[in-house]
């Protein structure tokens, strides 16, 4: 049986959050970190997701790296495929949200693409186009403080018709209450030439009619409520009765690498029980600055530790000043999956990561190509645990999610989750 829906996530966290939704409704979801594996699969899973990391690689690289993607997602026959990108639908003018979707309407033909952002359970909505983060519009929250996707511009009608090659039409809250005028205003939309029409996702109500449109489409390009939605009506019927995994024994590390309020508060919470590294990106090359982390962390194995990148707001503009937006961003992330890497020579074997792009460098440094996602929980979603004779656990959280708690509680879910 080839899967119902196939997912690609344009990072690894949002991946394994949606995978976790499934696991938890009983639906089997791999995730693949590595497109080869994922070709290479058998399967008879009715819902499997890559994740890969596009959201930030450059456009060209990014469109070929989807290309693969989606390759694989159709050797597969997988019915429905959805690009995720994540609730704030972090992107730049550039892309790569827009060249995805334009990918998707040529391959598939299936017009309108359609968009929809916004994570309601997490207070981040679109309403009439425009994107309201913590209930203020994205470009006046905490968002502007993003190192690399600050968003600043909210109208998502305008920021995404920047990155497509036609710009977006628009289904609003107001057209969503009925079916019957939903349905219409994308007729009109497509009768007027949009190739793509983003539809809002002011609440609830909205991810549910937005799923009854989406249930006859062939691709959509969306953040975590419609894909979760769309997958758990797709998957219907096809809940089994896998035994749920166990998590890697072993020691266990917190990595972070993401930065601003939210990541800085969840790193204090946990430094205020547990030692905490905080590493400068100038204070030394990226070679030496990994061995002071491994020294440091030598005889702290065995106890909670953490070592982190992240720096307050100055920290961030002295560092971006230095290497640029991107290269400070990708430094951290290297020297944290060389780090990552030396701590699991000696002996680590949980690692819970904090930041998206951190969690794909480290998970792709120690060799992961694909994970059993664990059900949600009570610290939700984002645990896995690689299979085969040496099974390493993860916790992959986005730098933007979670309770200030999040860190200390989810290295006690690995540990209670092992037993």
């Amino acid at each position: 049986m080839s899967p119902a829906y196939g997912i690609l996530s344009d990072d690894f966290t949002g991946g394994l959050l949606v995978a976790s939704y499934f696991e938890e409704a009983g639906i089997e979801c791999p995730v693949f970190f590595d497109t080869d594996a994922a070709g290479e699969a058998d399967t008879e899973a009715p819902i499997v997701v890559i994740a890969a990391r596009t959201r930030l690689t450059p456009v060209e690289e990014a469109k070929a790296e989807i290309a693969r993607a989606l390759d694989a997602l159709d050797a597969l026959g997988c019915g429905t495929v959805a690009y995720k990108a994540c609730a704030s639908f972090d992107s730049t003018e550039e892309g790569n949200i827009g060249p995805a979707a334009d990918m998707l309407a040529e391959r598939y033909g299936d017009l309108p693409v359609l968009f929809s952002a916004g994570f309601p359970e997490f207070r981040c909505t679109v309403h009439q186009g425009h994107l309201f983060y913590q209930g203020m519009l994205v470009n006046e929250s905490v968002k502007r403080f993003d190192p690399v996707t600050p968003m600043p511009d909210p109208n998502l009608v305008r920021f995404l018709s920047r990155q497509t090659a036609t710009p977006l039409g628009l289904v609003t809250h107001l057209d969503l209450l009925d079916e019957t005028t939903a349905r219409d205003t994308l007729a009109a939309h497509v009768k007027a030439g949009h190739r793509h029409v983003l539809l809002d996702c002011s609440d609830a109500g909205d991810v549910e009619m937005s799923t009854t449109l989406a249930l006859d489409r062939r691709c959509i390009v969306a953040s975590d409520p419609l894909v979760i939605s769309l997958g758990l009506a797709l998957g219907r019927g096809h809940a089994g009765t896998a035994a749920a995994p166990r998590h890697a024994q072993g020691p266990a590390v917190v990595l972070g690498g993401s930065v601003g309020p939210v990541a800085e508060a969840q790193l204090a919470a946990f430094e205020a029980k547990h030692p905490v590294l905080r590493l400068d990106l100038l204070a030394g090359d990226e070679a030496a600055l990994t061995g002071q982390a491994l020294d440091w962390a030598t005889d702290r194995i065995g106890t909670p530790f953490g070592i982190t990148t992240c720096a307050d707001e100055s920290g961030v503009k002295a560092a971006q000043a230095a290497l640029g937006r991107l290269g400070a961003a990708r430094l951290a992330e290297r020297i944290l999956a060389r780090v990552a890497q030396g701590l699991h020579a000696s002996g680590v074997r949980r690692f819970v990561v904090a930041g998206g792009e951190t969690s794909g460098s480290i998970v792709t440094a120690l060799g992961i190509r694909s994970v059993r996602p664990f059900p949600r929980g009570p610290n939700g979603g984002g645990f896995c645990v690689s299979e085969g004779p040496d099974p390493v656990s993860f916790f992959l959280k986005s730098g933007k999610l979670g309770a200030t708690d999040v860190l200390l509680r989810a290295l006690e879910e690995i540990e209670e989750g092992s037993r």
